[in-house]
């Protein structure tokens, strides 16, 4: 995708050519890393979590939603088909869903995109990974009314954490599972937690998490970036930023600010593709860099005006709200005609 820079005599409107990802990415000299901005959490995610975190002001005696559980009826047939009406994994046998195979299959063929991996993850069940905590024993001193007191010892507490990962570049991953046999050949003391994909990337940005990695240590691991976990957790189409002409104007607005420069090109980041424990490239699901930014400097520009340039270019970028929001990480690449 390339952002021609207006000139005097052209329009201000930014020029879109959908062939221009791979011929960007493929001349790229220099890379230089754009610092990511202060990100905020979207309106919806942080009004789920509040409802989440709200403490029930009956003590426990209603659900998540303030629903009392008192005189509820939970006869009947489940959800989606299940014969158990408290949640919708009944007959769930464990395995990984057929269509995350078959995406899986054509991602390391070539055949299907990192965006086809994402809209199956929207509609399938995984499992999160919880492991056992034994909680501290609890103590209380009692005060007597002749001023003596004495110590209450009370029993240690068993609990269960959600596990959670450290990637590379020291963010924090939540890891999740499609099948009980990739959970527990990663981590055999782990319990598994059936969850929608959605909510399991709620769970995540309540976490801190700004990676989700899907089947950690199988022959397909899959990395979902920030952006998609939080289309993800807000039940949203996500669309990769290299990809998205929204952002690719957005960029275009300070193009004509970068001295020295030709124009500009997006393509998807160094990062994005992946490998097979085997050691097949899958064309997508890897943690970044996820955009790259490719910039063009004009033909009489010499070493000093290239410095300028990407220095220029990676203030004004770093200030782009909407790159911050919908590009995971970012890499200015040169390119020289």
């Amino acid at each position: 995708m390339t952002v021609q820079r207006p000139e005097a005599d052209q329009s201000t409107e930014p020029t879109v050519d959908r062939g221009a990802d791979d011929r960007g990415a493929a001349q790229a000299s220099e890379n230089v890393t754009v610092p990511r901005g202060t990100r905020e959490l979207p309106g919806h995610i942080r009004a789920a979590l509040d409802r989440v975190r709200t403490a029930s002001p009956e003590g426990g005696l209603t659900d998540s939603a303030g629903v009392p559980w008192a005189d509820r009826d939970l006869s009947g047939a489940g959800i989606d088909g299940s014969s158990n009406p408290l949640h919708a994994f009944d007959a769930d046998d464990g395995t990984a869903p057929q269509e995350w195979d078959e995406t899986m299959r054509r991602l390391a063929a070539q055949q299907a995109s990192e965006e086809d991996a994402v809209d199956v993850l929207s509609r399938i069940r995984v499992f999160a990974a919880v492991v056992p905590t034994l909680a501290e024993d609890s103590e209380h001193v009692h005060v007597h009314d002749d001023g003596s007191e004495h110590t209450h010892h009370g029993d240690k507490q068993a609990d269960v954490a959600l596990v959670t990962l450290e990637a590379a570049d020291g963010r924090k991953a939540l890891p999740v599972f499609t099948s009980v046999p990739a959970l527990t050949a990663w981590n055999p003391q782990a319990r598994p937690v059936a969850v929608w994909m959605p909510r399991a990337c709620l769970s995540a940005v309540d976490e801190g998490c700004e990676l989700v990695v899907v089947d950690a240590g199988a022959e397909h691991t899959f990395v979902v970036r920030r952006p998609a976990v939080w289309a993800l957790a807000q039940q949203k189409t996500w669309i990769p930023s290299y990809r998205d002409q929204e952002l690719a104007e957005e960029i275009a607005s300070v193009a004509d600010l970068v001295p020295h420069l030709l124009n500009l090109g997006l393509a998807p980041g160094t990062g994005v593709a992946a490998r097979t424990a085997s050691g097949r490239v899958m064309s997508g699901g890897g943690s970044g860099p996820e955009l790259q930014v490719v910039a063009m400097p004009a033909r009489d520009a010499d070493d000093a005006d290239r410095r300028l340039m990407t220095t220029t270019l990676r203030m004004l970028l770093a200030d782009l709200a909407l790159l911050s929001e919908r590009a995971d990480s970012v890499e200015i690449s040169l390119r020289s005609l």
